[in-house]
């Protein structure tokens, strides 16, 4: 590592104010950063309220997501072949995990190579630093797309994602939309009939395969899924990359959780409300749309519920900052996932609309909160003579 450091320390006097270089300043901070602790803290748009600095914050979350990333690789491979009639015991592990590999792969490569490339860009044109922010967004981006999804696609997606859903209100910090998910909002609008969900989402699948994912299967007006709660809860169901395993994304939760990254009130808000709807669907009942009939359980372990609350709901730039507010928050989304999912047979999965929904609404429940509470502190103090007195 000292050789290493050794080198950034002889290449920042070649880009230094003033240098014929200067011009790539931006990039190498960049990659100082990358290697090293930074030196400097951040003076505005920090989304973080205490002493940890962004680069750690984005390296626990990577290393949340790892489980349902190496789980998304081995169900990839496993879809595929069992599409093929071909089982694990004749494949094996290794075999299948390494389909699953090189399917999912592409994705990160585009993800980070388009974003990164924009990014970079934009830091150098405007002369700033480049933030880890993308760090975590260009590994989300290809988690939340089904393993099919052409590359051409992923990269309008990423592209729009990050120019106009970040970089033009500012970069990290000052977008109010989650980057990752505006990515699928873009390929789901601009590509429905792949992003649907109303057929099966396997890479290469076989062509006499036929069918939809566990939320196509609802839209088609079906009580349940035909995949059992166990295939469901381990994520051996065809889906998006990194959202089928409820396990592996638990297992993300609790890292998020135990590191104090992500807020526990989101989290568990967005669970209340939507139980809280769904049960209120079983109450209502209807004859005319089965999906109200749906255990509400079902929904977290179905499309992107799940994955949603515990990476996209927690994003700490595009979520409601005040305690209040975070359980206000969280319970609109998971009673606006579920209402989107039941009453608009048309799409299937409303996590991604909730969420989106939610944070353009983040900072008016903010707003309100604490509006709310300087009034409560206001009937409580009254001006006398120029100071204050507790009336209480």
């Amino acid at each position: 590592m000292k050789i290493v450091r050794k080198f950034f320390d002889n290449l920042k006097p070649k880009v230094a104010k003033g240098s014929k270089f200067y011009w790539l300043h931006s990039t190498v901070e960049a990659f100082d950063s990358f290697a090293f602790v930074p030196k400097t803290t951040a003076k505005s748009g920090a989304h973080l309220r205490d002493a940890i600095d962004m680069k750690r914050a984005m390296s626990v979350v990577i290393v949340a997501v790892i489980p349902a990333l190496l789980f998304g690789m081995y169900n990839v491979g496993y879809e595929h072949y069992l599409s093929h009639g071909q089982s694990m015991a004749e494949v094996g592990f290794w075999q299948t995990f390494w389909y699953g590999f090189l399917k999912v792969l592409p994705l990160i490569v585009v993800s980070y190579v388009v974003g990164l490339g924009i990014e970079f860009a934009f830091a150098q044109k405007r002369g700033h630093e480049v933030n880890e922010g993308y760090l975590v967004t260009g590994m989300l981006i290809p988690l939340i797309c089904p393993p099919d999804v052409p590359l051409w696609q992923l990269a309008l997606a990423v592209a729009f994602a990050v120019i106009i859903g970040k970089e033009i209100f500012g970069g990290t910090g000052m977008n109010f939309l989650n980057p990752a998910l505006v990515a699928r909002a873009f390929l789901f609008f601009s590509y429905p009939s792949q992003m649907s969900g109303d057929t099966v989402w396997i890479a290469d699948k076989a062509d006499a395969i036929s069918g939809a994912t566990a939320l196509g299967e609802m839209m088609t007006g079906g009580v349940q899924p035909h995949y059992s709660i166990l295939d469901m809860f381990l994520g051996f169901i065809p889906g998006c990359v990194g959202e089928t395993s409820v396990v592996a994304i638990l297992i993300g939760a609790a890292i998020l959780l135990v590191t104090g990254i992500a807020s526990w009130r989101i989290m568990l808000s967005v669970f209340v409300g939507g139980a809280a709807m769904g049960l209120t669907f079983n109450l209502l009942g209807s004859s005319t749309n089965a999906y109200m009939q749906l255990p509400f359980y079902y929904h977290f372990l179905m499309g992107g519920f799940m994955f949603g609350a515990v990476f996209m709901a927690t994003d700490p730039v595009t979520s409601s900052q005040t305690n209040k507010g975070k359980y206000i928050y969280g319970l609109l989304i998971g009673i606006m996932a579920v209402l989107i999912r039941v009453v608009n047979p048309a799409y299937p999965e409303g996590m991604m609309l909730a969420i989106l929904l939610l944070n353009v609404f983040a900072p008016l429940i903010d707003y309100f909160v604490v509006d709310s509470n300087i009034k409560k502190r206001a009937k409580r103090w009254k001006l006398v003579d120029g100071g204050h007195k507790d009336i209480n």
